[in-house]
Formats: C-alpha cells, sequence, structure tokens
C-alpha cells in the first residue's frame, strides 16, 4: 500500500533532498504535488532535521492509498470488498459501471476484452471489475448478485441500472441512458 505525507509546501525542498542511502529505519521520499510526498524512504532524523533547519514544527500527516488513488478512466480497475466502496465514493458523481465476474464463467470471459474497450471509449465514465469468488463473497451479496456476468451501474454511490448475463448491446443502452 502506498504511503504519503503532507509537509508544509516550503518544506518539499528540504525533505526532497534526503539521502538515498536507505537504512533500517528510514523511508526514502519521493517529492509530489499538491503539498504530499510519496513515501518510500525517509529517515525519521530527517523529518526532525528539517524542522530544525527551518525553525518550524512539521507537521506529518500519512494517508494510506485508498485515500489518495481516485477512480482511473480509460482502464478498468480491479476492485475487491475492501477497495470498492472507497473508490465509488471517490468517483464522485461520475458514473460507475461494475463488472461482476468469477474465473471460471465463459460468458464472462467473452465480455472481459469489450468491457475493457468500453473503458477506453467512455473517457467520463469509471469501469471496476469485481471478482465474486469466496474472498468477495460478502460485497457480491451485499450488491444483490444472483447470475455472472452482472453489470451494475451506479450513479452517485447508488445502482441506478443492472444488466445480466453477456447481453453487450444491452450493455450499451444502459450506460448511455445514465450517461445523458
Amino acid at each position: 500500500m502506498a504511503l504519503q505525507v503532507q509537509v508544509p509546501p516550503s518544506s518539499i525542498g528540504s525533505l526532497t533532498s534526503v539521502s538515498s542511502r536507505p537504512t533500517k529505519n528510514s523511508t526514502k521520499c519521493i517529492a509530489g504535488d499538491h503539498g504530499f510526498l510519496s513515501l518510500a524512504r525517509v529517515s525519521r532524523s530527517s523529518i526532525g532535521g528539517m524542522a530544525k533547519r527551518t525553525g518550524m514544527c512539521v507537521g506529518v500527516r500519512v494517508r494510506s492509498s485508498l485515500e489518495t488513488a481516485g477512480p482511473v478512466v480509460g482502464q478498468v480497475t480491479e476492485v475487491n470488498k475492501d477497495t470498492f466502496w472507497p473508490l465509488v465514493n471517490a468517483a464522485g458523481d461520475k458514473t460507475v459501471v461494475l463488472d461482476m465476474y468469477t474465473q471460471w464463467c465463459g460468458p464472462c470471459k467473452v465480455m472481459a476484452p469489450k468491457f475493457q474497450e468500453l473503458s477506453e471509449k467512455y473517457l467520463d465514465v469509471v469501469f471496476m471489475k469485481l471478482d465474486c469468488n469466496q474472498d468477495n463473497k460478502s460485497l457480491a451479496k451485499e450488491l444483490g448478485i444472483r447470475v455472472v456476468p452482472t453489470f451494475k451501474i451506479l450513479k452517485d454511490s447508488k445502482i441506478v441500472k443492472e444488466v445480466t448475463g453477456a447481453k453487450f448491446d444491452d450493455l450499451v443502452l444502459a450506460i448511455d441512458s445514465v450517461i445523458k
């Protein structure tokens, strides 16, 4: 899981000059944007040293990748029971299309490349896929899956349309009806 720290923008230059030689209890710092830095290796003493050099208290806020990673358009994002709702919520007012499939399902395998093509066509829509295996059984049950493949279309974190089975044309019509 990727982590980020938030530091005052004026301090970013100090942090990015940290030695790239990792030590046992260190993390290297890689510069980011908007006052955030992705952590790879930055030693605690480097952050403390920066505070001494700048004469200010550095507040460090660590964020997980689920908080910072937003939904990606133009590709299909694999989700699970832990990542699905945070990514749907992060999508905001964008339409989300979820492909609920299993590894053993023949029609699911037929729909997978077509679903990928849709993600490349509809750049204002977020496409996700959920393997309805034992690990994700609780989410599949919560979403009311009965057959695979099932496609759920969400708007504002609410399910607004559903297409069951490998019905590509029905899926396109459903997406078009939601985004218009």
